[in-house]
């Protein structure tokens, strides 16, 4: 009995040794956007780039498995949706975490919908593109980065004094139609800056270059979309006004619900990495103006919280 019993305990050693080595040559897959400076960067023929790509190797490091990314490109338009977007790819096996996801309690509602298309990726085939994808339920980690809107200014508004939204009264603001920006400014003060506010298209015209030239004041965007401008153009004339609006969102990693041993050591190897001071590191590698994630961790209904200031 003792002999079957050490027969048996080696026995077991030795397929968790091998379980264990399997899963360490298992890759992890993390979906990236490939337009996304500073977050992350793909160019065809060119190693990827930027803040997430950064992490997404220190994270594969701590869990000691390969990393593997699965680039994908998003269209900015009425009819895409990062969350199925993202739930395709995940879905769909493209890979087990999405990087650089917004954190509100909107991007992580079960869907209204059974499938979805999948967005543009690296590899995919013309079946891919026409093919839907049954759903799963979205879940996220803990964030890793705060993600806020900021006032940016242009050259004849250079070192104007902001710590409101009221302080832009007077100025010669821009924003594209249909964006959070918009509707931050539009319903400010029950439209006190209406008149003042000039729409543009959203992937037509250039916001940030109308600015530098100095056809407008003032506009409010994401920080990363400054920080990707600054990194582009680094004689421009628009600055920053140093200004958060206090309502942004976190960003951190998305998987699947099914899969809730992934997103713990995820998790883990976060919460080690912030400890370490590197997470900051990887942004000002990436020229990110990095800001450690706050609370609350997801965030709520965002148009109501600006309907409600």
């Amino acid at each position: 009995m003792r002999r079957w019993l050490a027969v048996w305990s080696i026995a077991a050693i030795l397929a968790a040794a091998a379980a264990a080595a399997r899963a360490a040559e298992d890759p992890l897959k993390i979906c990236l956007d490939e337009d996304r400076p500073p977050l992350s960067v793909h160019h065809k023929g060119k190693p990827g780039s930027g803040f997430d790509v950064l992490l997404a190797q220190a994270i594969a490091d701590r869990l000691g498995r390969p990393l593997t990314i699965q680039w994908f490109e998003s269209k900015l338009d009425e009819d895409s949706s990062p969350q199925l977007e993202a739930n395709a790819l995940l879905s769909d096996g493209r890979c087990s975490l999405v990087g650089g996801y917004a954190l509100t309690t909107d991007s992580l509602v079960k869907p209204g919908m059974k499938t979805a298309r999948l967005p543009d990726f690296a590899g995919a085939t013309r079946d891919d593109r026409r093919r839907r994808v049954a759903l799963g339920v979205l879940a996220p980690s803990q964030p890793y980065v705060y993600s806020p809107m900021t006032v940016v200014l242009g050259p004849k508004a250079r070192g104007r004094n902001i710590g409101d939204i009221g302080d832009l009264a007077g100025l010669r603001l821009v924003i594209e139609s249909g964006s959070l920006g918009d509707a931050i400014l539009m319903t400010f003060d029950k439209g006190r800056l209406i008149d003042d506010i000039t729409h543009l298209v959203p992937g037509r015209d250039d916001l940030l270059g109308a600015l530098a030239r100095g056809d407008y004041d003032a506009t409010l965007i994401d920080l990363g979309r400054f920080d990707a401008h600054r990194a582009a153009h680094p004689d421009t004339a628009i600055t920053a006004s140093g200004y958060y609006y206090p309502i942004g969102a976190n960003r951190g990693y998305v998987g699947l619900a099914s899969d809730p041993a992934l997103l713990d050591a995820v998790n883990k190897a976060l919460t080690g990495l912030a400890a370490e001071g590197k997470i900051a590191e990887f942004g000002t590698q990436a020229g990110l103006s990095y800001l450690p994630p706050r609370e609350p961790a997801i965030l709520g209904d965002v148009w109501l919280k600006i309907i409600q200031r």
